[in-house]
């Protein structure tokens, strides 16, 4: 069995560098930032980690090779040579996707089947089979092919579902905010558990939900599954070690104040359930309010929020009219920061301040960019 695998969290155009920071922080030194990806080498334990605690990663890939392939034979003789058998078991089942950018296999489906045949051919050698493998379904190993300017990357997934499924959203408004880039908006601010924080349009609850878990400092992954929790060349115990860290790590008596309010009486029982879901309770407040009736009652606060953004033209005047009270209030709690992501192009000028800070960042495909007043804190 390997000692130490090449690992790649995957990430959202813009977050990179906060990814990257995580990896760090999990005491994992060998990284590099690419694209839309942190590359890093480290022990088969940290599958299980990083699974468990990244909160702005996509999802973990565990690299099976990387090689320049120009012809669909090279791809076959390359794929056929990496040792597939010390990941997937005899009888395990692993469908194959892929995608190709800028190269000269260009055809997803023939660069798919090959991989696979390659990877069936290799596992038959290995394992003395002289007819079909079984791929009975007991062991699940989501294969990717990704080839980029003739560069291939053969992956396995060892997240399943995305990280972002963190398993406490029960309900969800029109356009719900990933988990992963919520917890995001709250990294780049400077807020620490002790300090108010408060969403006032926090629609089914998400960014005032990773607050509390960041907060508390719980694994976002502490409540799901992953794909590869019965990989057999990941020992049983660095699962149950991993879960025991996550366990020990937590502070579940760390006082909060969180607060998510919204217009809509329906997103703050969406948003009450989905807290509950995430073992919170009553950790957040919940109020139905409009942005205007907003009155922070302590100094030093955070307001991390991903407002409506005005995209159909007949919401424009009611979400602009919400940025100028936003702005008019925040400006009479000059101890407060405010953080908003929105892709309005005039947000600034309707909030009545030019941010301190400006990150470029998507919200799914919109374009969007994260405005970030610092407030002066009061001693």
């Amino acid at each position: 069995m390997p000692q130490n695998v090449t690992l790649i969290a995957t990430a959202a155009m813009g977050l990179e560098a906060i990814v990257a920071r995580e990896v760090r922080a999990l005491g994992y030194e060998d990284v590099q930032v690419e694209n839309g990806r942190v590359v890093f080498t480290a022990p088969v334990s940290a599958i299980p980690r990083t699974n468990l605690w990244l909160r702005t990663a996509d999802r973990v890939k565990l690299v099976v090779g990387r090689f320049k392939a120009y012809s669909f034979d090279e791809l076959f003789e390359k794929t056929k040579a990496l040792p597939w058998e010390t990941f997937i078991t005899e009888e395990g089942e692993f469908p194959v996707i892929g995608k190709s950018v800028k190269s000269k296999l260009y055809s997803v489906p023939d660069c798919q089947s090959i991989v696979k045949k390659a990877i069936v051919e290799r596992l038959k050698q290995k394992y003395g089979v002289a007819s079909i493998l079984k791929e009975s379904g007991d062991d699940f190993y989501r294969v990717e092919v990704a080839i980029h300017k003739d560069e291939a990357l053969l992956t396995l997934d060892t997240s399943g579902s995305g990280l972002h499924k963190r398993g406490y959203r029960v309900g969800q408004g029109e356009a719900p905010l990933k988990e992963t880039l919520a917890a995001a908006l709250i990294q780049v601010t400077n807020w620490h558990p002790d300090q108010p924080f408060v969403d006032p349009f926090c629609g089914s609850g998400t960014i005032a939900i990773e607050a509390a878990l960041i907060g508390q400092n719980i694994a976002p992954g502490f409540n799901r599954e992953f794909a590869s929790e019965n990989w057999g060349f990941i020992e049983q115990n660095h699962w149950d070690q991993a879960f025991e860290e996550a366990e020990d790590f937590a502070q579940y008596d760390q006082p909060l104040t969180i607060t998510g309010s919204d217009i809509s009486h329906d997103m703050i029982k969406i948003a009450e359930n989905n807290a509950v879901e995430a073992g919170l309770g009553d950790l957040v407040q919940w109020k139905q309010m409009q942005v205007k009736d907003l009155r922070p009652r302590q100094e030093n606060g955070y307001l991390v929020s991903n407002p409506p953004y005005g995209e159909r033209m007949g919401e424009r005047p009611e979400v602009e009219e919400m940025y100028r009270d936003l702005g008019m209030i925040m400006r009479d709690y000059p101890s407060w920061s405010t953080y908003i992501l929105t892709s309005h192009e005039k947000f600034e000028l309707l909030y009545g301040e030019k941010a301190t800070k400006k990150r470029k960042l998507f919200n799914g495909f919109i374009k969007t960019d994260y405005y970030q007043y610092f407030g002066k804190h009061v001693k």
